[in-house]
């Protein structure tokens, strides 16, 4: 894949369920409040080591506030080495609208 997907919800419990990694992108006080259950909190500070811990290989999806954001930062990943990127249409609002069962707080 050379550029990032967007996709629905739906899509994305299915990759998650399948071992998908997720990059929240949001300000650390909204993921501390509620994020997907697994979401790793991915800001400016932290970049660079996640780069360097991940599966560049595994599927990523990236989420922020309504799925605008995500695109940008999907993009960037994906020049930076991500085979597989994916941008949540909607952001982590329509997700925890959908699947309030799975979000997490802290």
């Amino acid at each position: 894949m050379d550029s990032y997907q967007c996709i629905d919800a739906a899509k994305a419990a299915e990759l998650i369920d399948a071992g998908a990694t997720v990059a929240d992108i949001r300000d650390e006080a909204s993921y501390k409040q509620s994020h997907i259950t697994g979401a790793s909190n991915l800001s400016n500070d932290n970049l660079h080591q996640f780069i360097t811990d991940a599966d560049m290989d595994a599927p990523l999806i990236v989420c922020c506030y309504h799925g605008i954001s995500s695109q940008s930062a999907a993009a960037y990943l994906v020049s930076q080495g991500f085979d597989t990127v994916y941008s949540l249409d909607g952001g982590f609002q329509l997700w925890q609208a959908t699947y309030p069962d799975r979000c997490q707080a802290g």
